[in-house]
């Protein structure tokens, strides 16, 4: 039987516990922990936080460590209401943001590590360079050669704005691309969910009249074509899209203008 072994450096190691004094109604929360300046292997941290003094979601409670346990912990976070996509993390096995994940939905210890099979920054901070510009090379902004109409934008009939619902929505968090294999096999080369979600949300746009110039970015073995239909992206959005309809979208576009 073949044996896998990971790379000494990339074990994850047990670290400290910070325990809580005084509090009724405890909750462990087992955070990643590592500093690219220190030379070691990451570590666990476990914290015990007072849920009687925390407010309801993950992020009350990361935010609360930080505050009054552990002043070195190092996250991102902004808007807190699901907008803005900056606290986008693995909790509990799963990717999601931590504003919008309520702590009584995990039962037991709340396990808390950066988003999987990116390189990390510190602690739960990914290194999302790749992905920013897989997204600057599709060019996620209107294109059109025809001038507007004078003194008005362009228009939109209430059909064809509702053929980009589910797709202006996305909030650029990551979750799905970093929660597919095929992105982690192949992500120097293959797009990912995100930013083909973004691909189509132009060339489903009615005002963009890029479309050809679009697709023929796309057709590439790699960029598109990688994509295996696991459904992980779906499954893991916390905004609930589903990037695995739109790629299927651009793929049947494809066919479609081979006659």
């Amino acid at each position: 039987m073949a044996e896998f072994t990971l790379p000494a450096n990339s074990k994850i190691g047990e670290g400290k516990t910070y325990k809580a004094s005084g509090a009724t109604r405890i909750k462990e929360f087992k955070v990643y922990r590592w500093n690219p300046d220190d030379g070691k292997n990451p570590v666990m941290d476990t914290y015990e936080v007072d849920l009687d003094k925390c407010g309801p979601m993950v992020l009350d409670a990361i935010i609360k460590i930080k505050n009054e346990i552990d002043a070195s912990l190092t996250f991102r976070r902004s808007c807190r209401e699901g907008i803005c996509g900056s606290c986008a993390m693995n909790i509990d096995g799963t990717n999601t943001l931590a504003c919008l994940k309520p702590i009584d939905e995990v039962k037991g210890a709340v396990k808390i590590t950066p988003l999987p099979h990116m390189p990390v920054v510190k602690d739960l901070v990914p290194d999302l360079n790749q992905p920013y510009a897989q997204l600057r090379s599709i060019e996620p902004w209107l294109q059109a050669d025809s001038a507007p109409p004078p003194d008005a934008e362009r228009l939109q009939s209430k059909e064809e704005r509702a053929e980009i619902d589910g797709l202006w929505e996305c909030i650029l968090c990551f979750c799905c691309s970093t929660a597919c294999p095929s992105y982690w096999w192949n992500g120097d080369r293959y797009l990912g969910p995100a930013v083909l979600l973004q691909a189509y949300r132009w060339i489903a746009d009615s005002r963009d009249e890029a479309t050809g110039k679009r697709l023929d970015a796309l057709e590439d073995p790699f960029k598109l074509y990688r994509c295996h239909t696991i459904m992980n992206c779906t499954q893991t959005c916390p905004k609930g899209l589903n990037p695995a309809k739109a790629i299927g979208k651009i793929k049947q576009l494809m066919l479609e203008r081979q006659g």
